[in-house]
């Protein structure tokens, strides 16, 4: 079954994209959502005038996201406090939405839901690396250090 997708989907595609899909997976999951619509030949032809149109507001908000991934490349030193026990052991966890409000006083605005931190939530302190989509053609990686808070 082909859909053509209304919003982007985790590990399938990004808004606008047309994908083939089992035909329970669009018929009971995305189309009920609202995440995709069945791809007709008239779905097909408004897709293709909407990309058209879009081509040219496109470069705009690319070069603004790779604006964005710039400024995040000039963040050298970032440091998450968290609180830790003995060892390296952290009280609770450091997770993205952390990160966010880390990258937030630097200056830098982007969803927590567009940072993925390898291996998920962080346990330990020391460096650590996540992915940051701020377009669907402007990825960037970034290191960062978990530090234990000051007594």
């Amino acid at each position: 079954m082909e859909v053509i997708l209304k919003k982007d989907v985790e590990h399938l595609g990004f808004t606008d994209d047309m994908v083939s899909v089992k035909n329970g997976y669009g018929r009971n999951y995305l189309i009920p959502r609202g995440h995709a619509v069945l791809a007709t030949p008239s779905a097909k032809k408004v897709l293709a005038e909407t990309l058209k149109q879009r081509s040219f507001k496109e470069k705009k908000i690319v070069d603004a996201a790779k604006e964005q991934a710039d400024k995040l490349n000039e963040i050298l030193d970032l440091k998450i406090a968290a609180k830790a026990g003995e060892g390296d052991k952290l009280f609770g966890s450091v997770t993205s939405a952390d990160l966010v409000n880390a990258l937030e006083k630097e200056g830098v605005s982007i969803d927590k839901k567009y940072i993925s931190i390898a291996g998920g939530a962080i346990k330990r302190t020391g460096q650590y690396e996540a992915t940051i989509r701020f377009h669907r053609d402007v990825i960037s990686a970034f290191t960062f250090d978990v530090v234990a808070e000051a007594k």
